[in-house]
C-alpha cells in the first residue's frame, strides 16, 4: 500500500510573503543562520517520520529580499552537519545549474551522500534571479532555452560521474593486497554543448547509487525538464482539481519519454494552519494575511520581474506594462500575475492586495479537519506527497503531534522508515550502473 510521503522545507525566520515570521516567540531571530536550530528540526522531522527535509536557496538579494534569504547557510555545508545528527530523514538542497560546473556539484553532492548512508538529494534549479549573474562575472544571466538546456546537461553529466565506480570497484582486500579494481572504474569523457568532463569522479558508489532528484518549475520548459530528469517534483496548487491535473500532466510526460511515471513523485508545498477548532483555525488565518506588510509585498512583487521597482508607479493606476523585465527571471510566475491583472483590469495596488490575500490554504482547522483534507487529495490523486514549510516549532509539533497519528492511523502515513535511504523511503529503485548489465533493483 503506498504512503504519504512527508517533506519538510526550514525556512528559518520566514521566506516570501513570511513578512511576520520571525516574531513568533518561538522563532529564534537568528534561526537562519543557527546550525542548532536546523539539527532541531532535522531531528523532530525524523522522529516523526518524514522522508526528508529540504533547504532552499538562490545566490542574489536585495535589500527587499525575504528575511530568511538575506542572511541564510550555504545548503550542503548545512546537511552536512545535520548528516552527523540524524539516521534516516533525507537530506535535500538546491543546487543552481547555471552558475556551478558538474563536477563539482557531482563531488559535493557524492560526499553528502556517503556522509549520510545514502540520504542525499538534489533540488535542481536553473536560477530565475537574473541578478546571479553579477555575482558570477557574467554580463548577462542566461536565457530561457539555455538555462533549461545547460540544466538538462548538467544533471546527465552529474549522473554519469556518479557511475564512474561500479559497486565492488573496492575489494580492500589486505590479504591479498588488492585495494581497487582498475576494471571497475570509468571516464566519463563527456562533451556537449555546455560543458566538457572527461571523470572519472574520484568517490566511489554510495549506498543508493546516486542522490534523489529534485525539480521544480511550471513553465513548459520546467515541467519538460522535471519529466526528463525528476525523481520527485515541487509545485504549488490551489485546488484540488489544479493539484491532479499537473500530476496527471508529468506523468504523462514522463511516460512519453520512457521513464515509469510511478518513479515520478508529486510533493507540493502546503501551508496547514491547525487549531482546536475550525473557527479559531480560519480566525487564525485571516490575523496571519492581515498582518502582512503591503509595502513588503510590494517590494517582494519585483522578484518574478527581475527585481523591478513597483514602488516608482502611482498604486491606483493600471498594472505597469513591465513584461520585458520577466523575460529572463522567473517568466511564468510574473506572466500570470499579468494575466491576472490584464484580465480583471486591476490597479498596482489591487494586485499586491491579491498577493497577500490569494495564498489561502486549503488545509485550514481543527487537526481532524486538517487530516481529512490532505487524506482527501492524497486519495484524489492531487500528490504522491507534501512538503510543509517549517518556522516554528510550535506549529510543526501541532502538525506532527496532531494531525499525523491521524493520518497514521488510518494508514495514509507510515508508522516507521522502512529503509536507511532516501530512495528506500521514497519507494524509488536504484539506478542501475550503465557500466554494468544489472538491472535496476529496490533500495534496501
Amino acid at each position: 500500500m503506498k504512503t504519504l510521503k512527508l517533506g519538510a522545507i526550514l525556512l528559518g525566520v520566514g521566506g516570501p510573503g513570511q513578512h511576520n515570521a520571525w516574531l513568533e516567540p518561538d522563532v529564534a531571530a537568528d534561526a537562519s543562520v543557527d546550525i542548532r536550530w536546523y539539527i532541531a528540526r532535522a531531528q523532530e522531522a525524523e522522529a516523526a517520520k518524514f522522508d526528508l527535509v529540504f533547504i532552499v536557496d538562490s545566490q542574489f538579494i536585495t535589500k527587499d529580499s525575504p528575511n530568511h534569504y538575506l542572511s541564510r547557510l550555504e545548503p550542503l555545508t548545512l546537511l552536512s552537519a545535520v548528516a552527523v545528527h540524524t539516521s534516516h530523514v533525507g537530506l535535500v538542497g538546491t543546487i543552481t545549474t547555471s552558475y556551478n560546473e558538474p563536477f563539482n556539484v557531482a563531488r559535493r553532492l557524492y560526499s553528502l551522500d556517503h556522509i549520510s548512508g545514502g540520504r542525499a538529494g538534489w533540488n535542481v534549479v536553473a536560477t530565475g534571479d537574473a541578478g546571479t549573474a553579477g555575482n558570477y562575472s557574467r554580463a548577462q544571466h542566461f536565457d530561457y532555452a539555455t538555462r533549461y538546456g545547460r540544466a538538462l546537461e548538467h544533471v546527465r553529466v552529474a549522473q554519469g560521474l556518479w557511475d564512474s565506480y561500479e559497486a565492488d570497484a573496492f575489494p580492500r582486500d589486505k590479504e591479498r593486497g588488492v585495494f581497487f579494481d582498475p576494471s571497475k572504474q570509468h571516464t566519463l569523457d563527456h562533451r556537449g554543448e555546455h560543458f566538457a568532463v572527461v571523470g572519472p569522479l574520484n568517490l566511489e558508489r554510495s549506498p543508493q547509487g546516486q542522490p534523489v532528484i529534485f525539480q521544480a518549475g511550471d513553465s513548459e520548459e520546467g515541467r519538460d525538464l522535471g519529466a526528463s530528469i525528476a525523481d520527485a517534483i515541487f509545485t504549488h496548487a490551489a485546488t484540488l482539481e489544479q493539484a491532479a491535473a499537473f500530476r496527471t500532466e508529468l506523468r504523462e510526460r514522463a511516460a512519453a519519454k520512457g521513464r515509469d511515471p510511478e518513479h515520478v513523485l508529486i510533493m507540493p508545498g502546503i501551508f496547514p494552519i491547525i487549531a482546536d477548532t475550525d473557527e479559531e483555525a480560519r480566525a487564525r488565518e485571516t490575523a496571519i494575511l492581515t498582518a502582512k506588510s503591503f509595502d513588503r509585498a510590494l517590494a517582494e512583487l519585483g522578484r518574478p520581474f527581475g527585481w523591478h521597482d513597483f514602488g516608482r508607479y502611482d498604486l491606483d493606476a493600471p498594472f505597469p506594462e513591465v513584461d520585458a523585465d520577466a523575460a529572463n527571471s522567473f517568466r511564468t510566475q510574473a506572466e500570470a500575475i499579468t494575466r491576472h491583472a490584464r484580465e480583471n483590469g486591476l490597479t498596482l495596488r489591487q494586485v499586491v492586495e491579491h498577493q497577500l490575500s490569494a495564498h489561502r490554504s486549503p488545509f485550514v482547522g481543527s487537526p481532524r479537519t486538517v487530516a481529512d483534507e490532505i487524506q482527501r487529495w492524497f486519495d484524489g490523486g492531487g500528490f504522491d506527497g507534501i512538503s510543509i514549510s517549517v518556522n516554528s516549532p510550535r506549529e510543526f509539533a501541532r502538525f506532527t503531534g496532531q494531525v499525523l497519528p491521524i493520518l497514521r492511523e488510518r494508514g495514509v502515513v507510515r508508522s516507521d522508515y522502512e529503509a536507511s535511504t532516501l530512495r528506500g523511503n521514497l519507494g524509488l529503485p536504484i539506478p542501475a550502473n550503465r557500466h554494468t548489465a544489472v538491472p535496476a533493483s529496490a533500495v534496501s
